[in-house]
């Protein structure tokens, strides 16, 4: 306890820190571009560059491309360097649209270890997906550890999905949570003044309780988001919506149990989902992936002196961490 503790004091200081870096990022940035274009340190633009994995035909590639960690675009993390190291969405997204429109590429490898994450976000992915097949282009998942929820929603799609016997998948649905601390407050004395424009402005304060309206409004978004996503697996997975709606039940599966009910294709690591879709497409093709060149704060020396990885990563999860309630394609332990 005392360690979190002294992380989180770490993480306020961090904090102010970050906050006063995105601020000479920004202004640096744009004398940059006024100058002469030049990126700047903190800006949020990422050349592509390509790294080639295995030789073979440049006319005929396959990339491989990583999706880990919780699906969520958080606006620091598009501009904060004390968040290089997690999944960052508008990055992701930028490869997937390169996919898209090079010519030279004919299948993805795509690599899901995800719990899943925002129903916005897993949906501009799946579409942007779609768009990729679209252009002819095979798309092979394999699954890691955990591609569940919005991990499999993404995941939907593909060609052929593969999953280890141990992969941890389904959790199919959407939740909705928020915290609500009235009796505590209450307890110790603290009122709350809220004046709004509406019955149902304040929906879901952590500073009321819920009424049956209130419920009854926010079921219906997510049974919406829900049938969505009932939709993507029918489509994706050629099955029935009745059984999908079997399966769609919330409950998280392995692989191997994914792979008996039709929500998986193959049970194999990510070598035999790269040596399937190598056969698919035929000949020799070159296998490639997509630089990262965005480096967390975190990543340098200078933090990883003070500070053991396990309280780092956690610090980073303090600063990224999305806060409020939301939509979720999300499996949560």
């Amino acid at each position: 306890m005392t360690k979190r503790i002294t992380a989180a004091v770490i993480a306020g200081a961090l904090l102010i820190v970050a906050i006063a870096v995105q601020a000479a990022g920004a202004f640096l940035s744009q004398e940059d571009e006024e100058k002469n274009g030049a990126m700047s340190l903190f800006s949020s633009s990422e050349k592509l560059e390509e790294k080639v994995v295995e030789q073979g035909s440049g006319s005929s590639r396959i990339v491989e491309i990583n999706l880990e960690g919780a699906i969520m675009d958080s606006p620091s993390s598009n501009t904060n360097p004390f968040s290089g190291g997690g999944y960052q969405h508008d990055r992701f997204m930028k490869k997937l649209e390169q996919i898209k429109n090079d010519p030279t590429i004919k299948g993805v490898h795509l690599y899901v270890n995800s719990p899943g994450g925002g129903v916005y976000e897993s949906a501009e992915i799946h579409d942007k997906l779609m768009e990729i097949k679209e252009e002819d282009k095979m798309i092979y998942v394999s699954m890691g550890n955990t591609a569940a929820s919005g991990g499999y929603y993404i995941s939907a799609p593909a060609d052929q999905i593969y999953a280890s016997n141990d992969t941890f998948t389904g959790s199919l649905g959407v939740i909705m949570q928020s915290v609500n601390y009235q009796e505590l407050a209450n307890e110790y004395g603290v009122k709350f003044n809220t004046i709004k424009s509406g019955e149902f402005k304040d929906i879901m304060s952590p500073t009321k309780e819920m009424t049956e309206a209130d419920r009854e409004i926010l079921q219906t978004l997510v049974d919406e988001s829900y049938q969505q996503f009932v939709d993507v697996i029918s489509e994706g997975r050629d099955m029935s919506e009745s059984r999908v709606k079997e399966l769609a039940d919330g409950r998280i599966y392995s692989g191997k149990q994914a792979a008996e009910n039709g929500l998986v294709d193959q049970i194999g690591f990510r070598e035999d989902t790269l040596a399937a879709l190598k056969e698919e497409i035929g000949g020799n093709p070159q296998v490639f992936e997509y630089k990262n060149n965005i480096t967390s704060f975190f990543d340098f020396p200078m933090a990883q002196s003070l500070m053991p990885d396990s309280e780092i990563r956690y610090i980073e999860q303090l600063i990224s961490e999305r806060q409020g309630p939301t939509l979720m394609y999300m499996y949560t332990e």
